[in-house]
């Protein structure tokens, strides 16, 4: 496999999507966590959107963004998820999103888990975090907490996402953007 490095940045359209019955736009801090840390990295946050826990208004936001088309300025490149990734009844965001994958990234999750059991030690087996490539389009889905968005961006996403990163990134894997 062939790496293509650059040595400038270059910044990704991202967007970011927080699962919940219960957050709004003024409760939703891990939304908000990834807006900041994402922007502060230099990125473009092209939408955000909070979606009840239901598999298929999951989908139907995804499936949207990843719709999007490549040369334009709102395509999407990037989707960043929080929440719906345990156990209860209703968390059902890995459900909703497997099966549109067309690639699975195992090696999120298994990292995630690494980084995460630091914190919270064997409480970790209980984070169904996800990712996967879909239509040139990266999806990294992490739990609803602050403190395990932070995790996931500052462990695993920020270095993924950046096109300076070595030996390798998902940069040359995305769709360009107009």
């Amino acid at each position: 496999m062939a790496h293509h490095h650059v040595d400038e940045f270059i910044p990704v359209n991202i967007a970011v999507l927080t699962v919940s019955d219960t957050r709004t736009e003024e409760t939703d801090t891990s939304g908000k966590l990834l807006v900041d840390l994402l922007a502060e990295a230099g990125h473009q946050l092209v939408d955000k959107a909070i979606v009840k826990d239901d598999i298929y208004k999951i989908r139907e936001i995804v499936s949207r963004w990843i719709a999007t088309d490549a040369g334009t300025p709102d395509c999407v490149q990037a989707i960043l998820v929080t929440g719906g990734t345990g156990f209860s009844g209703r968390d059902s965001t890995p459900e909703a999103l497997l099966p549109i994958f067309d690639k699975q990234i195992d090696g999120y999750g298994e990292l995630f888990r690494h980084l995460s059991y630091a914190q919270i030690k064997t409480s970790t087996i209980q984070s169904r975090t996800v990712a996967g490539m879909a239509n040139g389009t990266v999806i990294f889905v992490m739990p609803g907490s602050n403190n395990a968005c932070k995790t996931a961006w500052e462990g695993i996403i920020h270095d993924q996402l950046d096109s300076r990163h070595r030996p390798c990134n998902y940069i040359e894997h995305l769709k360009k953007a107009g």
